[in-house]
């Protein structure tokens, strides 16, 4: 497995800007369908308030929450006290390095598996930690998700003034197809049920907005340039993302993004 870089989230910070997130994951949720007494793992639980969310839909069953961000942790411990939710634990762990056994009859997770460029140790993780006959629904950033950020950003880290701080940068996103993830989830032993690339549009209601998502979540750029250039960085690229893509009459800020959802069983015997 190659070695993938850990990056320092600022957890209040992403609570902030990670509306759309909550927005796509109570979407998610509705497709659980629950009965109410599963035991549920999601990964990449963020600051816990998804995770609090089902644990709500589960008065009979168990949910843990995991992330590999200390700081996320930390402060879903704050938001969501133990004796608030008597089903619901929060844990540190690495989603490549899960090393759960039959403990799950539903592996979860929503805007986070994308951090992760190889997913073959993740889904064989998840694998081993579900129950027989359990089931995983999973939304990540798919292929094309975020393009013409991603594009702006490409040309910018390109240009003399910024080319030197991003020599060697590799892309850090794991954004799949679904006929490449479909290999994967057989190579581990789950059944695929459905994978598909789903349209979504993010948008915020001005510039500032898209500059609080930017400093927030695209980490493996910014770590890459040192903290006096960060917001000049964030500024350029908001203001060339405006000019390309012009507010809405609103005056709302658009980007299309595209989620890869999954879901798959695992077989009640391993052939």
């Amino acid at each position: 497995m190659s070695k993938e870089k850990s990056y320092s989230w600022d957890a209040k910070e992403y609570e902030k800007h990670s509306t759309a997130q909550q927005i796509w994951a109570r979407e998610l949720i509705r497709k659980l369908q629950l009965k109410g007494d599963e035991s549920l793992l999601d990964i990449g639980c963020g600051d816990g308030k998804v995770t609090a969310e089902i644990a709500a839909l589960l008065p009979l069953g168990q949910v843990l929450g995991v992330d590999s961000s200390e700081d996320m942790i930390a402060l879903a411990r704050k938001k969501i006290p133990a004796d608030q939710y008597a089903n619901l634990s929060f844990a540190l762990h690495d989603a490549r390095r899960l090393n759960f056994i039959e403990q799950f009859d539903i592996v979860f997770s929503n805007a986070a598996l994308h951090w992760v460029k190889d997913h073959k140790p993740v889904i064989v993780g998840i694998e081993k930690g579900l129950k027989a006959k359990g089931r995983i629904l999973l939304q990540m950033g798919g292929q094309g998700n975020a393009e013409a950020i991603i594009s702006l950003l490409h040309t910018i880290m390109q240009e003399k003034e910024w080319g030197g701080y991003f020599t060697d940068f590799e892309f850090p996103y794991g954004f799949y197809a679904p006929d490449v993830y479909l290999k994967c989830l057989q190579e581990a032993g789950l059944s695929p049920k459905r994978l598909e690339l789903l349209p979504k549009d993010m948008s915020y209601p001005d510039k500032s907005g898209l500059a609080g998502w930017i400093r927030t979540t695209w980490l493996p750029y910014l770590n890459r340039l040192p903290a006096s250039l960060q917001e000049k960085f964030i500024t350029e690229l908001v203001e060339r993302y405006i000019e390309k893509y012009p507010p809405d009459g609103d005056g709302f800020v658009h980007v299309a993004m595209v989620r890869l959802e999954v879901e798959a069983e695992k077989n009640e015997v391993r052939t």
